[in-house]
């Protein structure tokens, strides 16, 4: 019960591909939340409102967010391959920023840039 599922999500909160899809329909992501907690999940938005992807850079500054979530919350994450899929970057892309994260369970493709 203290399980969130950490998934890529657009700004608009439009939770229809992907793992947001996942996040709608097993976690209780709620439409028009594209940041942050939503139901038993946690948004980090890798596209606009219009569904374009967003630059590294901002993405960067949304998981540094979460990762600052993790290390007060005693709340655990499993987190998805978040930028990876839809939003057309590569793990070895994205990994890195979640450093530093605490109670998180992640992609086996990013184990190697984890560290």
């Amino acid at each position: 019960p203290d399980c969130f599922f950490v998934f890529g999500s657009n700004l608009g909160g439009v939770h229809g591909a992907g793992a947001a899809k996942s996040a709608r329909e097993e976690y209780g992501a709620r439409p028009g939340v594209g940041a942050g907690f939503t139901g038993r999940s946690y948004a980090i938005p890798t596209k606009d409102v219009y569904i374009q992807t967003l630059p590294l850079e901002i993405i960067q500054v949304y998981v540094e967010d979460f990762v600052r979530v993790t290390n007060t919350s005693r709340r655990h994450f499993l987190v998805s391959a978040v930028g990876c899929g839809l939003a057309g970057y590569t793990h070895e892309q994205i990994a890195p920023f979640f450093r530093g994260s605490k109670n998180c369970w992640f992609p086996m493709e990013w184990q190697p840039h984890l560290t």
